[in-house]
């Protein structure tokens, strides 16, 4: 049940210059500690120190935001497209 994550170029950094991956984790958790295990320098930018998600990022499934669709107890499907977006804030 593979289906694609697509990595913004912020974090393509800490992927290989990788743009996309394919992954067959179930859900959120799975997928994360899936792009953890292949991309450790991940980890940081998505999960808390106890490998919980961080709060500032978001996630796309199919273009709908996955806490519409039942945040981390939606069931990935096959050839969903996934985007990790992370939150991005500043000025002045």
């Amino acid at each position: 049940m593979p289906y694609t994550v697509r990595i913004p170029a912020p974090l393509r950094k800490f992927t290989d210059g990788a743009e996309s991956v394919s992954c067959q984790a179930p859900d959120l958790e799975g997928m994360l500690a899936e792009l953890v295990l292949r991309f450790p320098d991940l980890k940081e930018r998505l999960c808390e120190p106890d490998g919980r998600p961080r709060r500032f990022f978001n996630v796309y499934v199919n273009e709908e935001d996955i806490r519409f669709l039942g945040g981390a107890q939606y069931r990935f499907r096959e050839a969903d497209d996934v985007l990790i977006l992370p939150s991005i804030a500043g000025g002045c």
